[in-house]
């Protein structure tokens, strides 16, 4: 599980001014994602691979071979349920995308992740990446038995890490040599976030 290089700067417009009312982002909506979405998922993520090589651990050529039904399972796992992807959808176009799954052993099981996070190039400084992480963080929090939430993020992504600390989530340690891009080794960066159960009735 990687997250993509510059996903965000962490919240909206450096400057604070509001995103214009007349900007379709202003309208974004953050949704879970179904099989109907899947192209359009797979779409994103080659996208994401190509541009940002060096955010995630898989690369573009092993990700294209994967049959579509390989990321309509992504999306709808029957085998774990609680799994899904959250997008954004700007006009119903899909600008940014992030994933969680839980952990399937006994002793493992109140463990979740993110995984595959980006945001396209124009959807960026919008505030849209910070919606993504807390849409999927409600979700986890909604989920019986959830105590932490963990990710990976590049060492050198200064910007996804500071949306992430925005989010709850501290650093814990650094991986070496985590992926190897060219002749570049790469640290990966792990941090967490502890969550606490919603209210009764509550879900975010």
């Amino acid at each position: 599980m990687s997250a993509a290089a510059r996903e965000g700067n962490g919240g909206d417009d450096e400057r604070g001014s509001a995103v214009p009312s007349s900007d379709p982002f202003a309208a974004a909506s953050i949704v879970r994602l179904g099989v109907e979405q899947a192209a359009a998922y797979r779409a994103l993520l080659l996208e994401a691979y190509e541009a940002h090589p060096e955010a995630f651990r898989s690369t573009v050529a092993e990700r294209a071979e994967l049959p579509l039904a390989w990321w309509e399972r992504r999306l709808a796992d029957p085998a774990a349920p609680d799994d899904g992807v959250f997008g954004a959808l700007v006009a119903g176009r899909l600008v940014g995308v992030v994933g969680l799954s839980f952990e399937r052993r006994e002793k493992c099981r109140h463990q979740g992740r993110l995984f595959g996070i980006y945001l396209q190039r124009e959807a960026r400084g919008r505030g849209l990446g910070h919606r993504l992480v807390e849409a999927a963080l409600a979700a986890a929090r909604a989920r019986p038995g959830t105590r932490v939430v963990q990710l990976t993020v590049s060492e050198r992504n200064g910007s996804a890490q500071r949306l992430y600390a925005d989010c709850g989530f501290v650093p814990f340690g650094v991986e070496p040599l985590a992926i190897r891009v060219g002749d570049q080794f790469l640290a990966k960066v792990h941090m967490a976030c502890e969550i606490r159960a919603s209210p009764a009735g509550h879900n975010g």
